[in-house]
């Protein structure tokens, strides 16, 4: 019988050197080779050290990687998981050792997909056609390995070399997906076994999902047309990507600087003046967060009007990008049978169509608008009160909002100031700390460091996370990449690099046919064999094999000063960020399947932020606070009203005019995958993308201040390409968070927010 993950106290290296030789010779279980038993007394080896069998370690431990530096170099340097002496590949897997290691990678995972493709096309029998959405779901699953991981390590990894070369696999492998969506037999093979209520009847509600997602999939692949609309197709999903990270890459303002005599920015932080000063001139970047000081703070309305437009036109090749992915995004809508992308994308979303997307977004700006005016008139009060500037006193202009904002900001600020700084009791550390202890209260499950193995990680900064549920022990991994460093995306993100899936006894058979597994394999054999070296582990509930979830993890944050006993203290908005993020990995841990269509964040994508929007109501609360937040130096616990007063404040100061934000982003988001957009086999010179966004920035439904002419700012919206015709998720999923909040956690009332009960009712 399979065992479970078991934990392993935290022991010197030479007692474990000595422990794992006496166990290695005493403890490997024996895997039976047939479908009944495919896998019995399999014995993980040393899966996590570092750990005790208490959880109090675990949890201290956990608090000091993050807060300590002496401590993380002790702890990520420790010997006891070099045994074997052998460099890991990048997060484990076998072949990320060196760039030609991504080729390899590429090449074995299409030599593994044609094997699955063969299976499927010559399926005849009834069992054969009742295997087929997991033969399927699998193969999916080997695209999305190579495909996801690359895509993450093409991102965050600093070496020019291993980026190039994880571009290359990710180019490979997602030619071939399209080639594969684009292929008749898989299709026919999958209707007809849908058709056959012989084998219908024996699939499980997994299944039967998995088969209508994967059968969607195809008709929007335009397989049931003539061959070159299918080529075409292919040829578009390629350019819509390389298009899409083009524009992400290389987005630039048109102007990159504003020059002016320094004299002019008085109200800016004079630091900040003389990093881009020479003798009396001030060349101020337009991108970045000195020029979104600079319209926050300078008093001369003429230069914040200059950095506004500076900073809200993208140039003409950006916007040139923009128009060319969403007109590529129109054909490959029209191939595929549908009025508009937007049509195509929103389907099988819960909106279903774009016309109750936009009727969504225009509910959403009529609620809002009143609260905005009534924000505006407190600005405007501001402005008119200001005896130096006769800048249209009667209104607000888009320049004038942040700056006057900021005098508000400061004036509540100075009447109600708390008497310590909220950060003191937010160390990074004491934050996943609160977040471990939550994870357990509610659904059993903790977050446990582990010591990276040389080679697995990409920057020293990463910390490796074990997540260890309380019934079935191993069951995630996730790479928290958290500090700031030069030439880091600035973004916060979550990234799945491997969902949960269940690996068949037909998988481990096959492997063991092919030399690939010895007649004893212990759980590290497995997955070298069977997952790429990366993390696998037994469900005891099921007695089955289970690859795991395993997750990057993408903050931004300060980095402690060298040579400080202070930690990373996090602001306001840099702990509910970090609640919001794990929120999203919240869902891969408990969103674990048997097929990995089905797994975690491969939902529909309009409910993919409701989980991690969900998470910030948890941060604010009084019961959660109560189980973490305290001073990091004097160990004095937070008074909660603070955090309810800041609450408030930012409520004030930005929560109106952030709505309004996202619903301008969403609704612009919608028009430009609209059925007005012309498909870029015919697009007319005459449609423009920029009076797109400025008919949505200008319309009183949506705008309360107007934008002025001759800006382009839509050149700079990135989501533009994650999240095509789905931006509006975000406020729909806050809408169903609110909702979930209120009826499932009793709005925190009464400890509700740290039931397990209440816990057990949301994963359900």
């Amino acid at each position: 019988m399979l065992k479970r993950w078991t934990q392993r106290p935290w022991i010197c290296a030479q007692c474990l050197q000595n422990q794992q030789r006496q166990q290695l010779r005493r403890t490997r279980g024996h895997l039976r080779q047939s479908a009944a038993a495919p896998a019995q007394a399999v014995e993980q080896q040393h899966i996590t050290s570092h750990v005790t069998p208490g959880t109090n370690a675990d949890d201290d431990t956990l608090r000091r990687v993050f807060d300590s530096s002496d401590f993380w170099k002790q702890f990520s340097t420790n010997a006891s998981r070099q045994v074997s002496g052998k460099r890991s590949g990048l997060l484990q897997n076998k072949y990320l050792t060196d760039p030609q290691g991504f080729q390899d990678y590429a090449r074995d995972g299409l030599k593994k997909c044609q094997r699955i493709v063969d299976t499927i096309l010559t399926a005849q029998t009834t069992e054969e056609y009742r295997r087929i959405v997991k033969h399927l779901d699998r193969l999916s699953d080997q695209l999305c390995r190579v495909i996801d991981l690359v895509e993450f390590v093409r991102n965050v990894h600093p070496n020019a070399q291993i980026q190039h070369a994880a571009s290359f696999a990710h180019g490979r492998m997602y030619e071939y997906m399209n080639v594969l969506n684009t292929t008749p037999g898989l299709h026919t093979q999958l209707e007809q076994a849908m058709s056959m209520p012989e084998v219908t009847s024996q699939w499980s509600e997994e299944e039967k999902v998995t088969a209508r997602i994967l059968l969607k999939d195809f008709q929007q692949s335009a397989i049931s047309g003539p061959e070159k609309n299918r080529e075409r197709f292919i040829q578009l999903s390629n350019d819509i990507v390389e298009i899409g990270s083009e524009l992400n890459e290389t987005m630039e303002p048109e102007q990159v600087s504003v020059k002016l005599p320094s004299s002019r920015l008085k109200g800016m932080d004079p630091v900040a003046v003389k990093r881009h000063t020479s003798w009396g001139t001030t060349t101020l970047p337009t991108f970045g967060s000195d020029a979104r000081l600079a319209l926050a703070t300078v008093e001369d309305p003429e230069v914040r009007r200059d950095v506004y437009m500076a900073m809200r036109t993208a140039s003409r090749s950006t916007v040139g990008m923009v128009e060319r992915l969403v007109e590529a995004r129109a054909e490959l809508a029209k191939l595929s049978g549908h009025e508009s992308f937007a049509h195509m994308s929103l389907g099988d979303k819960m909106s279903k169509t774009p016309e109750a997307a936009n009727s969504f977004l225009h509910a959403m700006a009529a609620d809002n608008l009143n609260c905005t005016r009534s924000d505006l008139s407190e600005l405007l009060e501001l402005k008119r009160s200001d005896a130096h500037h006769h800048n249209f006193p009667n209104e607000i202009n888009a320049w004038d909002r942040d700056y006057y904002a900021n005098r508000l900001r400061s004036r509540i600020f100075s009447q109600n100031r708390p008497s310590d700084t909220l950060s003191s009791y937010f160390s990074l550390g004491t934050v996943m700390q609160g977040l471990s202890r939550l994870f357990s209260r509610l659904y059993g499950v903790r977050l446990v460091p582990r010591e990276p193995v040389d080679g697995e990680t990409w920057n020293h900064d990463v910390r490796r996370l074990d997540v260890i549920d309380e019934r079935d022990g191993h069951v995630a991994v996730i790479y928290c990449d958290l500090f700031e460093r030069p030439n880091k995306s600035p973004n916060p993100a979550h990234f799945t690099l491997r969902c949960s899936r269940e690996i068949s006894s037909s998988e481990i058979n096959e492997a063991t046919a092919a030399g690939m597994l010895p007649s004893n394999p212990s759980l590290e054999d497995l997955s070298h064999a069977l997952n790429d070296g990366m993390a696998l582990n037994v469900d005891p509930s099921t007695n089955t094999l289970k690859q795991l979830p395993t997750i990057g993890f993408i903050c931004d944050f300060p980095r402690p000063l060298p040579n400080s006993k202070t930690p990373t203290l996090l602001s306001f908005r840099h702990f509910t960020t970090l609640f919001h993020e794990m929120g999203h990995c919240l869902h891969s841990i408990l969103g674990r399947t048997s097929l990995q269509n089905v797994a975690g964040t491969r939902c529909a994508t309009d409910f993919a932020e409701l989980p991690s929007i969900l998470m910030e109501h948890f941060a604010v609360d009084p019961s959660v606070l109560n189980l973490y937040a305290r001073h990091w130096e004097t160990d004095k616990l937070l008074d909660a009203t603070l955090v309810g007063q800041e609450l408030e404040r930012q409520r004030r100061l930005r929560g109106n005019f952030e709505t309004e934000a996202q619903i301008q982003l969403a609704a612009l988001d919608q028009a430009l995958h609209s059925r007005n957009v012309p498909p870029l086999d015919t697009a007319s010179r005459d449609w423009s993308s920029t009076d797109v966004y400025h008919a949505v920035y200008n319309d009183p439904i949506f705008a309360s201040i107007p934008e002025p002419r001759g800006t382009s700012w839509h050149g700079f919206f990135g989501h533009l390409y994650q999240y095509g015709a789905v931006y509006y998720s975000y406020l729909f999923d806050r809408a169903i968070a609110g909702k979930v909040w209120e009826d499932v956690f009793n709005a925190g009332a009464e400890g509700r927010a740290v039931e397990r009960e209440a816990g057990e009712r949301y994963k359900e």
